[in-house]
């Protein structure tokens, strides 16, 4: 359990994600959690989850040890501005995409020490997506306490910064895409007869299942896709006709173009 006053600034998506993980896990008290958003509908969300409210950005940071910065790419020199000097020697997470660790100190009054984050929604049940920035000025116990927050939430990996903008365009982006294929294929099922309701139950479960397979049991992909193609059968036929149409090709442009919009940002 995290015993230090964690803040956050930015209650939304992403944010509440993060903080409704942290506290529905267990890992982090709600008496330790102080929120502020300039959206009255975000603080009342909060509100609703026992957690402390500040007054601003500043008031967060004077009462936090450990701040979290959830806003959008375009407000975050803002938000930052907001802090004033309360930020000066704290520790900050940032969550902020495209927006580099240097980037973020020029917008700060003072010097703290920042870990820079890239997460994913999920987080939300448990099974979040994180890759936190392997080069930061985090103490040992500062970065332990960040991790348990987001090991409880789920899956950490320690990535150089330059890498951050790829990890931006594969597991940030990827539950869009992973929902977009879980459409696909209810409606493939739904075409064939299938109730909607059964087909998305079948498909969703069926891409969970996938998943805990490659990361429980440690089995390759290409394993995996191999195990249930069997030779002459239904399921081969299927990845003739993904092949055909460029599945994978289409996959890695995808995360091509989200990479280079992250280092856009």
């Amino acid at each position: 359990m995290v015993t230090k006053k964690i803040g956050i600034i930015g209650c939304g998506n992403m944010g509440g994600a993060i903080l409704y993980g942290a506290l529905e896990s267990g890992v982090l008290p709600k008496e330790n959690a102080y929120v502020y958003d300039i959206n009255p509908a975000m603080m009342e969300k909060a509100k609703g989850w026992g957690v402390n409210l500040a007054a601003d950005d500043e008031d967060v940071c004077k009462k936090s040890d450990i701040i979290l910065l959830a806003v959008k790419p375009q407000n975050a020199a803002e938000a930052l501005g907001m802090c004033k000097q309360a930020l000066d020697g704290k520790a900050m997470m940032s969550i902020v995409a495209g927006v580099t660790v240097e980037r973020l100190q020029n917008m700060i009054c003072g010097t703290p020490r920042i870990l820079r984050i890239m997460p994913n929604t999920p987080a939300m049940v448990y099974e979040g997506a994180f890759a936190l920035c392997s080069d930061n000025d985090f103490t040992e116990e500062e970065l332990a306490d960040a991790k348990s927050i987001y090991e409880k939430i789920g899956v950490v990996e320690m990535i150089p910064e330059h890498l951050i903008d790829a990890v931006c365009g594969l597991s940030g982006g990827g539950p869009a895409y992973t929902a977009m294929f879980i459409e696909a294929l209810s409606d493939g099922g739904v075409k064939q007869g299938l109730p909607r309701a059964t087909a998305y139950r079948l498909a969703a479960q069926t891409c969970l299942g996938t998943a805990k397979m490659i990361l429980e049991m440690g089995i390759h992909p290409g394993a995996l896709k191999d195990m249930v193609t069997s030779p002459g059968g239904t399921t081969i036929e299927g990845c003739e006709a993904l092949e055909r149409g460029g599945m994978r090709a289409a996959v890695i442009d995808c995360i091509n173009a989200a990479t280079e919009k992250s280092k856009k940002l």
